[in-house]
């Protein structure tokens, strides 16, 4: 197959180009002048510099490509200025999948997130996780990161109503190999293991190896039913903090944080962090957006993508494993 594929540079983006060039397919990225491209060392594809911006050389580079893998995204919890969030995940959404239906693509796949997903609730005293039926609204989208993907979502949505082949991934908390930023989920085990990370929230996250996430990604693209939603986690990834901090401290020898810090004192120290970066310029340490996100444990329920995919399940300790490793071979943790 030929294929097109946006944010290659990035952490799920370049496990996903590593996955499709293993498999034999010819892959095109879209780069900007600026990518890091450390994330996509020793693969072969053939690299398109522009940006999501430019509709008229999307049109040009998908000519001629059977799928399209639109993974690019603007994934920030800060910015002293929303709008270019806004452009790069919405209107460059429309840029693209209307690029993908013009060139003829086969399918489609959007990568998502399970932020626009309805949060998990407690049912007597239990977290019940959710799945791609529990109702969500945009009253929901509480940050502007999840609105900006919640609009871009329902992009994707009318245009398969419309009869693009678009297929919707929701991945989890992705952690693993190649993660070069890092991403913030991938910042709490650096942080952990450069001893960064004094205490915790009482929160949770459905942790999922970044292989099985780019693996479901070109199942999507074999097997996706055009116009569903897929959620790319674990069967056994939903971890509390606490959970995924004692498999770290078995994993590192490193001791796993004890202190448990109150909801309303990490509230209080939020707005405190970005009132601090609206005078500095600097990112807040602990946005206000993740803090709220924290105060729900992310739980969710993957078996739709592993019964109509066959979704993958490696272990989430495998995958912890093979982030620590990575980022221990690369230069991330400090000796």
């Amino acid at each position: 197959m030929n294929v097109f594929v946006t944010g290659g540079s990035g952490f799920i983006g370049a496990n996903l180009v590593r996955e499709l060039a293993h498999r034999g397919h010819r892959v095109r990225v879209l780069l900007r002048p600026d990518s890091d491209l450390r994330g996509l060392a020793d693969t072969q594809f053939e690299p398109v510099q522009g940006d999501l911006s430019d509709s008229a050389l999307l049109r040009k580079a998908m000519t001629g490509c059977d799928w399209c893998f639109h993974v690019a995204a603007s994934y920030h919890l800060w910015l002293r200025d929303y709008a270019p969030m806004y452009a790069a995940n919405v209107e460059g959404t429309r840029h693209v999948l209307d690029a993908a239906t013009a060139a003829g693509c086969s399918r489609i796949v959007y990568t998502s997130t399970v932020g626009c997903m309805g949060l998990p609730k407690p049912v007597n005293g239990i977290i019940s996780p959710t799945d791609e039926t529990t109702p969500v609204s945009g009253l929901q989208m509480t940050n502007h990161y999840k609105r900006s993907k919640w609009q871009a979502e329902e992009i994707a949505r009318k245009m398969a109503e419309q009869g693009s082949p678009i297929i919707v991934v929701n991945p989890t908390a992705p952690i693993g190999p190649r993660d070069v930023k890092p991403t913030p989920t991938g910042k709490v085990i650096v942080d952990f293991m450069n001893r960064q990370m004094p205490a915790f929230l009482d929160t949770g996250l459905n942790w999922v190896h970044v292989h099985d996430v780019a693996i479901g990604h070109v199942l999507a693209a074999e097997k996706g039913r055009v116009g569903e939603r897929y959620i790319l986690g674990h069967a056994q990834g939903n971890w509390t903090m606490q959970e995924a901090f004692a498999v770290l401290e078995e994993i590192s020898g490193l001791p796993a944080p004890r202190l448990k810090v109150p909801y309303w004192i990490a509230l209080a120290a939020a707005y405190a962090d970005e009132a601090l970066a609206r005078v500095t310029g600097k990112p807040p340490r602990a946005p206000l957006a993740g803090v709220r996100m924290a105060r729900y444990k992310m739980f969710f329920n993957p078996a739709k993508a592993i019964q109509e995919l066959g979704l993958p399940q490696t272990s989430p300790r495998q995958a912890l494993m093979d982030a620590v490793e990575w980022f221990r071979a690369h230069g991330f943790v400090k000796k």
